[in-house]
Protein backbone atom coordinates (compact mmCIF):
# COMPACT_ATOMS: atom_id res chain seq x y z
CA UNK A 1 0.00 0.00 0.00
CA UNK A 2 1.07 3.20 -1.00
CA UNK A 3 1.57 5.74 1.99
CA UNK A 4 3.37 8.49 0.62
CA UNK A 5 2.81 11.87 2.86
CA UNK A 6 -0.62 13.96 1.46
CA UNK A 7 1.54 16.39 -0.25
CA UNK A 8 4.10 18.11 -1.12
CA UNK A 9 5.68 21.02 0.02
CA UNK A 10 8.38 23.77 -1.01
CA UNK A 11 11.62 24.13 0.21
CA UNK A 12 10.15 26.20 3.41
CA UNK A 13 8.22 23.46 4.31
CA UNK A 14 5.21 25.61 3.31
CA UNK A 15 2.51 24.16 0.56
CA UNK A 16 1.96 26.29 -1.90
CA UNK A 17 -1.31 27.45 -2.68
CA UNK A 18 -3.93 27.99 -5.68
CA UNK A 19 -7.09 29.43 -4.27
CA UNK A 20 -9.57 29.74 -7.75
CA UNK A 21 -12.14 31.71 -7.38
CA UNK A 22 -10.60 33.91 -4.74
CA UNK A 23 -12.86 36.82 -5.05
CA UNK A 24 -15.97 34.93 -4.30
CA UNK A 25 -17.78 34.43 -1.55
CA UNK A 26 -16.07 31.35 -0.10
CA UNK A 27 -13.13 31.94 -1.99
CA UNK A 28 -12.33 35.34 -0.08
CA UNK A 29 -12.72 33.30 3.17
CA UNK A 30 -10.76 30.68 1.89
CA UNK A 31 -7.75 33.03 1.02
CA UNK A 32 -7.94 34.86 4.57
CA UNK A 33 -7.90 31.84 6.35
CA UNK A 34 -4.95 29.62 4.58
CA UNK A 35 -2.67 32.90 4.58
CA UNK A 36 -0.46 31.56 7.37
CA UNK A 37 -0.45 27.71 6.09
CA UNK A 38 1.86 28.68 2.97
CA UNK A 39 2.02 31.27 0.16
CA UNK A 40 -1.36 31.94 -1.84
CA UNK A 41 -1.93 32.57 -5.36
CA UNK A 42 -5.45 33.50 -5.88
CA UNK A 43 -6.90 34.06 -9.42
CA UNK A 44 -10.62 34.60 -10.24
CA UNK A 45 -12.99 34.97 -13.28
CA UNK A 46 -10.85 38.34 -14.49
CA UNK A 47 -7.67 36.50 -14.89
CA UNK A 48 -8.28 32.94 -15.86
CA UNK A 49 -11.04 31.87 -17.91
CA UNK A 50 -12.28 28.86 -16.86
CA UNK A 51 -14.27 27.52 -19.82
CA UNK A 52 -11.03 27.06 -21.15
CA UNK A 53 -9.31 24.20 -20.02
CA UNK A 54 -6.03 25.43 -21.93
CA UNK A 55 -5.69 28.51 -19.51
CA UNK A 56 -7.16 26.50 -16.61
CA UNK A 57 -4.10 23.78 -17.19
CA UNK A 58 -1.50 26.77 -17.90
CA UNK A 59 -2.76 28.49 -14.78
CA UNK A 60 -1.87 25.83 -12.88
CA UNK A 61 1.79 24.87 -14.59
CA UNK A 62 2.38 28.79 -13.74
CA UNK A 63 1.78 28.75 -10.21
CA UNK A 64 3.24 24.61 -9.32
CA UNK A 65 0.72 24.50 -6.53
CA UNK A 66 0.89 21.91 -3.87
CA UNK A 67 -2.77 22.72 -3.04
CA UNK A 68 -5.81 23.73 -5.10
CA UNK A 69 -8.81 24.89 -3.48
CA UNK A 70 -11.32 25.62 -6.54
CA UNK A 71 -14.12 27.97 -5.10
CA UNK A 72 -15.27 29.19 -8.67
CA UNK A 73 -18.13 27.62 -10.49
CA UNK A 74 -21.11 28.80 -12.43
CA UNK A 75 -23.79 29.77 -9.72
CA UNK A 76 -26.63 31.00 -11.99
CA UNK A 77 -28.86 28.76 -11.44
CA UNK A 78 -31.96 29.65 -13.76
CA UNK A 79 -29.57 31.43 -16.16
CA UNK A 80 -27.40 27.91 -16.88
CA UNK A 81 -31.12 26.31 -18.21
CA UNK A 82 -30.39 28.61 -21.44
CA UNK A 83 -26.63 28.83 -20.80
CA UNK A 84 -25.95 24.82 -20.64
CA UNK A 85 -22.24 25.03 -22.45
CA UNK A 86 -20.93 27.69 -20.62
CA UNK A 87 -21.88 25.89 -17.43
CA UNK A 88 -20.82 22.84 -18.37
CA UNK A 89 -17.74 24.45 -19.35
CA UNK A 90 -16.86 26.19 -15.66
CA UNK A 91 -18.97 23.27 -13.64
CA UNK A 92 -17.18 20.35 -15.50
CA UNK A 93 -14.48 21.05 -17.72
CA UNK A 94 -12.96 23.46 -15.05
CA UNK A 95 -12.41 21.01 -12.55
CA UNK A 96 -11.76 18.49 -14.96
CA UNK A 97 -8.43 20.47 -15.99
CA UNK A 98 -7.44 21.14 -12.24
CA UNK A 99 -8.18 17.52 -11.14
CA UNK A 100 -5.67 16.32 -14.14
CA UNK A 101 -2.94 19.04 -13.39
CA UNK A 102 -3.24 18.53 -9.52
CA UNK A 103 -3.05 14.24 -10.30
CA UNK A 104 -0.20 14.93 -12.13
CA UNK A 105 1.34 17.61 -9.76
CA UNK A 106 0.72 14.79 -7.10
CA UNK A 107 -0.70 17.61 -5.24
CA UNK A 108 -4.01 18.13 -2.79
CA UNK A 109 -7.57 19.23 -4.64
CA UNK A 110 -10.64 20.38 -2.68
CA UNK A 111 -13.59 21.11 -4.80
CA UNK A 112 -17.19 22.03 -3.62
CA UNK A 113 -19.99 20.63 -4.93
CA UNK A 114 -23.88 21.20 -4.21
CA UNK A 115 -27.31 19.85 -2.62
CA UNK A 116 -28.94 20.25 -6.39
CA UNK A 117 -27.28 17.11 -7.45
CA UNK A 118 -30.37 15.79 -5.92
CA UNK A 119 -33.89 16.06 -7.23
CA UNK A 120 -34.95 16.29 -3.15
CA UNK A 121 -37.59 13.38 -3.28
CA UNK A 122 -36.45 11.86 -0.17
CA UNK A 123 -37.87 12.97 3.39
CA UNK A 124 -34.77 11.94 5.22
CA UNK A 125 -31.03 13.81 5.39
CA UNK A 126 -29.34 13.06 1.69
CA UNK A 127 -25.94 10.91 2.03
CA UNK A 128 -23.50 10.56 0.09
CA UNK A 129 -23.69 7.06 -1.72
CA UNK A 130 -27.47 8.06 -2.18
CA UNK A 131 -27.75 8.30 -6.13
CA UNK A 132 -27.83 11.36 -7.75
CA UNK A 133 -30.91 13.07 -9.56
CA UNK A 134 -30.08 16.47 -10.41
CA UNK A 135 -33.71 18.53 -11.26
CA UNK A 136 -31.11 21.38 -13.65
CA UNK A 137 -28.62 21.83 -16.01
CA UNK A 138 -26.75 23.70 -12.99
CA UNK A 139 -27.26 20.49 -10.53
CA UNK A 140 -26.19 18.22 -13.36
CA UNK A 141 -23.32 20.07 -14.80
CA UNK A 142 -21.91 20.14 -10.75
CA UNK A 143 -22.86 16.44 -10.91
CA UNK A 144 -20.74 16.49 -14.05
CA UNK A 145 -17.77 18.06 -12.01
CA UNK A 146 -17.73 15.94 -9.14
CA UNK A 147 -17.18 12.72 -11.68
CA UNK A 148 -14.55 14.34 -13.65
CA UNK A 149 -12.99 15.09 -10.04
CA UNK A 150 -13.49 11.36 -8.86
CA UNK A 151 -12.31 9.93 -12.49
CA UNK A 152 -8.60 11.01 -11.65
CA UNK A 153 -8.66 9.86 -8.07
CA UNK A 154 -5.21 10.52 -5.48
CA UNK A 155 -5.18 13.49 -3.14
CA UNK A 156 -9.04 14.77 -3.63
CA UNK A 157 -11.59 16.25 -1.34
CA UNK A 158 -15.02 17.04 -2.50
CA UNK A 159 -17.25 18.89 -0.62
CA UNK A 160 -21.16 19.02 -0.98
CA UNK A 161 -22.80 21.72 0.62
CA UNK A 162 -25.68 23.93 0.33
CA UNK A 163 -27.87 27.61 0.56
CA UNK A 164 -24.08 28.93 0.86
CA UNK A 165 -23.87 32.78 1.74
CA UNK A 166 -21.75 34.87 3.23
CA UNK A 167 -20.97 38.63 4.32
CA UNK A 168 -19.63 39.47 0.22
CA UNK A 169 -21.25 38.44 -2.96
CA UNK A 170 -24.61 37.68 -4.22
CA UNK A 171 -26.42 35.58 -1.74
CA UNK A 172 -29.80 34.92 -0.04
CA UNK A 173 -28.91 36.71 3.07
CA UNK A 174 -27.18 39.83 1.64
CA UNK A 175 -30.61 40.21 -1.08
CA UNK A 176 -32.83 40.17 2.13
CA UNK A 177 -31.41 43.05 3.77
CA UNK A 178 -31.68 44.79 0.78
CA UNK A 179 -34.94 44.29 -0.46
CA UNK A 180 -35.92 45.38 3.41
CA UNK A 181 -35.07 48.31 2.67
CA UNK A 182 -36.54 48.20 -0.70
CA UNK A 183 -40.05 46.80 0.16
CA UNK A 184 -42.52 46.40 2.75
CA UNK A 185 -43.18 42.79 1.85
CA UNK A 186 -41.74 39.52 0.53
CA UNK A 187 -43.38 36.41 -0.30
CA UNK A 188 -40.78 33.69 0.63
CA UNK A 189 -41.16 30.12 -0.56
CA UNK A 190 -42.17 27.60 2.39
CA UNK A 191 -41.93 24.08 1.16
CA UNK A 192 -38.21 23.69 0.10
CA UNK A 193 -35.77 22.66 3.07
CA UNK A 194 -32.09 22.74 3.17
CA UNK A 195 -29.29 23.66 5.84
CA UNK A 196 -28.01 27.47 5.63
CA UNK A 197 -24.40 27.50 5.38
CA UNK A 198 -21.54 29.98 5.37
CA UNK A 199 -18.39 30.20 3.82
CA UNK A 200 -16.79 31.21 6.98
CA UNK A 201 -17.75 27.82 8.18
CA UNK A 202 -17.25 26.07 5.20
CA UNK A 203 -13.43 28.01 5.29
CA UNK A 204 -13.15 27.22 8.82
CA UNK A 205 -14.04 23.37 7.90
CA UNK A 206 -11.87 23.09 5.09
CA UNK A 207 -9.06 24.73 6.97
CA UNK A 208 -9.11 21.91 9.99
CA UNK A 209 -9.58 19.01 7.53
CA UNK A 210 -6.66 19.92 5.69
CA UNK A 211 -4.25 21.23 8.39
CA UNK A 212 -5.06 17.35 9.79
CA UNK A 213 -4.37 16.19 6.34
CA UNK A 214 -1.08 17.54 6.32
CA UNK A 215 0.09 16.81 9.77
CA UNK A 216 -0.89 13.16 8.71
CA UNK A 217 -3.70 12.63 11.45
CA UNK A 218 -5.56 10.88 8.74
CA UNK A 219 -3.70 8.57 7.42
CA UNK A 220 -2.36 7.98 3.86
CA UNK A 221 -4.76 9.31 0.54
CA UNK A 222 -6.63 5.81 0.02
CA UNK A 223 -8.41 6.55 3.76
CA UNK A 224 -9.32 10.10 3.05
CA UNK A 225 -10.17 10.85 -0.39
CA UNK A 226 -13.28 11.56 -1.88
CA UNK A 227 -16.73 13.13 -1.27
CA UNK A 228 -18.15 14.39 2.01
CA UNK A 229 -21.00 16.60 2.77
CA UNK A 230 -20.11 19.67 4.58
CA UNK A 231 -23.02 21.46 6.25
CA UNK A 232 -24.35 23.89 8.41
CA UNK A 233 -26.46 21.73 11.58
CA UNK A 234 -30.21 22.01 11.49
CA UNK A 235 -32.57 22.50 8.72
CA UNK A 236 -35.06 25.31 8.14
CA UNK A 237 -37.12 26.72 4.81
CA UNK A 238 -36.40 29.47 2.79
CA UNK A 239 -39.09 31.20 4.51
CA UNK A 240 -38.30 30.09 7.88
CA UNK A 241 -34.46 31.55 6.96
CA UNK A 242 -35.76 35.15 6.34
CA UNK A 243 -37.92 35.15 9.47
CA UNK A 244 -34.43 34.29 11.19
CA UNK A 245 -32.61 37.19 9.57
CA UNK A 246 -35.02 39.52 10.01
CA UNK A 247 -35.82 39.18 13.50
CA UNK A 248 -31.52 39.30 14.26
CA UNK A 249 -30.92 42.41 11.57
CA UNK A 250 -33.63 44.51 13.01
CA UNK A 251 -31.66 44.58 16.25
CA UNK A 252 -28.22 44.12 15.00
CA UNK A 253 -28.50 46.14 11.66
CA UNK A 254 -31.12 48.33 12.20
CA UNK A 255 -33.30 46.91 9.47
CA UNK A 256 -37.06 46.88 9.34
CA UNK A 257 -38.30 43.63 9.05
CA UNK A 258 -40.74 43.70 5.95
CA UNK A 259 -44.08 41.42 6.29
CA UNK A 260 -43.19 37.88 5.22
CA UNK A 261 -45.55 36.44 3.35
CA UNK A 262 -45.08 31.59 3.19
CA UNK A 263 -45.81 30.39 -0.35
CA UNK A 264 -45.27 27.53 -2.42
CA UNK A 265 -42.92 26.28 -4.74
CA UNK A 266 -45.18 26.20 -7.04
CA UNK A 267 -46.51 29.87 -6.75
CA UNK A 268 -42.60 30.99 -7.93
CA UNK A 269 -42.31 29.81 -10.89
CA UNK A 270 -38.52 29.47 -11.90
CA UNK A 271 -36.58 28.34 -15.04
CA UNK A 272 -35.01 26.14 -13.20
CA UNK A 273 -36.81 23.46 -10.80
CA UNK A 274 -35.73 22.98 -6.97
CA UNK A 275 -35.07 20.21 -4.86
CA UNK A 276 -37.75 20.31 -1.82
CA UNK A 277 -35.15 18.55 0.68
CA UNK A 278 -32.22 19.90 0.25
CA UNK A 279 -30.73 18.80 3.34
CA UNK A 280 -27.82 16.55 3.81
CA UNK A 281 -25.99 14.35 6.30
CA UNK A 282 -22.92 15.07 7.78
CA UNK A 283 -22.62 12.20 9.45
CA UNK A 284 -19.31 10.62 7.01
CA UNK A 285 -17.61 14.17 7.62
CA UNK A 286 -17.61 13.79 11.33
CA UNK A 287 -17.04 10.76 11.58
CA UNK A 288 -13.79 10.33 9.51
CA UNK A 289 -12.48 13.96 10.26
CA UNK A 290 -14.16 15.02 13.36
CA UNK A 291 -15.09 17.99 11.77
CA UNK A 292 -18.77 19.49 13.20
CA UNK A 293 -20.26 22.85 11.23
CA UNK A 294 -22.03 24.75 13.88
CA UNK A 295 -25.43 25.16 14.03
CA UNK A 296 -27.10 27.39 11.24
CA UNK A 297 -28.55 29.97 13.58
CA UNK A 298 -25.01 30.13 15.46
CA UNK A 299 -23.55 31.05 12.25
CA UNK A 300 -26.18 33.13 10.99
CA UNK A 301 -25.49 35.09 14.15
CA UNK A 302 -21.75 35.64 13.10
CA UNK A 303 -22.11 36.14 9.98
CA UNK A 304 -24.35 39.39 11.10
CA UNK A 305 -22.15 40.12 13.40
CA UNK A 306 -19.32 40.80 10.92
CA UNK A 307 -21.86 42.63 8.49
CA UNK A 308 -22.52 44.96 11.74
CA UNK A 309 -19.13 45.69 12.21
CA UNK A 310 -18.07 46.56 8.55
CA UNK A 311 -20.78 49.11 9.29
Amino acid sequence: MNRTPATAVNSKGNPRILIVGNAGQLGRELEKIFAGVGPIAGVDRESVDLADPAQTRELVRRTAPDMILNAAAYTAVDRAEGERDLAYAINEGAPRALAEEAHRRDALFVHYSTDYVFDGGKSSPWIESDAPHPLSVYGASKLAGELAVENFGGKFLIFRTSWVYGPHGNNFLLTMLRLARERDGLSIVDDQIGAPTTSIELARATHAIVAGILAGRFGAPEDWAGLYHMTCGGSVSWFGFAQAIFARAAELLAVKPPALTPITTNEYPTAAARPRNSVLSNAKLHDRFGVELTPWESALDETLQVLRKAE
